[in-house]
């Protein structure tokens, strides 16, 4: 048998994590047996569904920096078929008083993914626990105890520089603001938040309309995420390339480059509604205004579209995007090129400064763009337009987005890799399904690397077999990397645990979905069935919640 337990001590009989060594003397590592799959499925490409049958699996690795995480440059003939899995850490890994939170739980949690094969686990770098205390001021300890921890185990780590705030969207399970001596600023200036046409204002993020200027106790905004880049990579240098494989850039809401145009906080806005454009603080209007005089339009820089609706209506309902509304007029034309455009350049000056920081560090880049999939199928897209997303039945929005990130050599991480259409309710008009393969053609054009996640916590094999269809391609768009959302105490339920390490085999085999037995032809109790009632359940007592 290959599955081993090094010794009797089970993953709750840890000795305090502060002073293990090195992963050999790790006394309860498991690892899971290659055997012969008992059940044989395919995916194929992201335009069709999962059916029977697997291509065979590809055997060994000729060439060893194709192992390197998002390494998509090789020919086609070369392109390594194994896709790294992650795994999301808790929101609050990281305590507010900044020291890592339940250590203990914590290793066993992570030697349990080392021993089901996962390549390492992602966490959210949060400003507002780093950079509390006051301007410059750095507090990393709780984050170097978590890599030290990593490397130990032998895993990788991708670490987001989260310059959002945790709470008020879709699984945020903790709040954690923005530095007190940034809200500090904004309450004495609203206008550094974004803001909608009712004068609702958001304190998610800063608003790109002060990027550039000087708003931040003697700092702009691009200053303030550069020097918390800068002071990250100082701190974790001897880390970079081996450890820490990724930086996940921070660009708006949910680390995501977007506006935040359908804030769920309050009530705001409900599923599927289209959202809201977020251009009405002082700053944004000064450069609307400024955009309309220099073509001569002075009214069209006074305010946003006046018949856009409200956050829960449909397209329909509304003057602005309606199946023949105003956003094909040549207005609509202006605002929409305007708007995007605008978050266009926010994305472009952050990763400009990341690219400086980071280059020749070892580390990848990437940043995330949303999944919004809701109203993809009519002819304005509303919801993608709203949260600055220029596309629409006549243009392609995800274009200039891949050109901007692979400009810098950065991946594209996506959302909403699991989903299908058919499980969408029909009257929001989603396609997921579309919206992906739109992304995966946009960002092999561009030359841009593609990462994915899953945008909603899913534990079920239908939605990992949908992802295993959208990380494999014939024609080398496939998936460079994937990280799943999100590591808490249901992830270690027995059945979920097991679709799990199923899931992270079959994306390091090239497709070829492998079913490990519930029972041991050779009478051990070594197998599936003993992994559940004892190291699961243990598991489930000691994870984290």
């Amino acid at each position: 048998m290959a599955l081993t337990l090094r010794s009797s001590t089970s993953f709750i009989n840890l000795k305090d994590s502060r002073s293990f060594k090195t992963s050999d003397e790790f006394s309860s590592i498991v690892t899971f047996p290659q055997m012969k799959p008992t059940c044989q499925l395919r995916a194929k490409n992201s335009t069709q569904e999962a059916q029977l049958s697997w291509p065979e699996r590809r055997e060994g690795n000729k060439n060893e920096e194709m192992e390197k995480l998002h390494e998509i440059t090789a020919p086609h003939s070369q392109i390594n078929l194994r896709v790294p899995v992650f795994v999301m850490l808790p929101l609050d890994t990281i305590s507010i008083g900044g020291s890592l939170n339940r250590p203990r739980a914590m290793l066993a949690s992570l030697m349990a993914l080392k021993s089901a094969g996962a390549e390492g686990v992602m966490v959210d770098a949060w400003w507002g626990l780093v950079e509390k205390d006051g301007p410059s001021k750095y507090n990393w300890e709780g984050y170097a105890e978590l890599i030290k921890m990593v490397e130990k185990l032998g895993l990788k780590i991708q670490v987001v520089m989260s310059f959002h705030q945790c709470g008020g969207n879709v699984g945020d399970s903790c709040s954690i603001p923005l530095p007190p001596w940034v809200l500090e600023e904004i309450s004495k200036n609203p206008d550094l938040v974004y803001t909608d046409k009712s004068g609702r204002r958001n304190s998610e993020y800063i608003s790109l309309g002060c990027d550039s200027l000087v708003v931040l106790r003697g700092r702009t905004p691009i200053q303030v995420y550069s020097d918390y880049m800068r002071s990250f990579g100082g701190r974790f240098k001897d880390y970079m390339g081996r450890v820490i494989v990724e930086i996940q850039v921070g660009m708006g809401p949910c680390g995501e480059l977007r506006y935040p145009s359908y804030p769920e906080s309050n009530g705001t806005w409900r599923f599927p509604g289209i959202g809201e454009f977020q251009c009405y603080d002082k700053y944004m209007r000064a450069s609307l205004a400024a955009s309309a005089e220099a073509i001569g339009k002075n009214d069209w820089g006074r305010e946003g579209p006046h018949d856009a609706g409200q956050y829960s209506q449909f397209p329909e309902d509304t003057g602005f995007f309606r199946r023949d509304g105003t956003w094909d007029s040549e207005y609509g034309q202006f605002f929409l090129g305007w708007y995007s455009e605008k978050l266009l350049e926010h994305g472009d000056k952050i990763l400009t400064a990341a690219d400086g920081i980071f280059q020749g560090s070892g580390a990848k880049l990437s940043g995330k763009v949303a999944g919004i999939h809701w109203h993809y199928n009519t002819r304005s897209h509303a919801a993608e337009l709203t949260a600055g997303y220029y596309n629409t039945r006549h243009r392609d929005g995800y274009l200039p987005i891949a050109r901007m990130l692979g400009k810098h050599g950065v991946v594209l991480n996506f959302t909403c890799m699991e989903m299908k259409d058919g499980e969408q309710p029909k009257e929001a008009n989603c396609s997921p399904q579309g919206l992906v393969r739109q992304v995966k053609v946009a960002t092999k054009t561009a030359g841009t690397g593609l990462a994915g996640e899953n945008a909603l916590e899913r534990y079920d094999m239908g939605a990992y077999l949908q992802v295993l269809a959208t990380s494999r391609s014939d024609s080398g768009d496939a998936l460079a990397a994937f990280t799943f959302l999100r590591m808490n105490k249901q992830l270690f339920e027995a059945d979920n645990w097991r679709n799990l390490v199923e899931f992270v085999k079959s994306m390091a085999e090239g497709g070829q979905m492998t079913r490990l037995p519930d029972s041991d032809r050779i009478g051990t109790d070594l197998y599936v069935g003993f992994i559940k009632q004892k190291i699961v359940q243990k598991l489930i007592e000691t994870a984290l919640v």
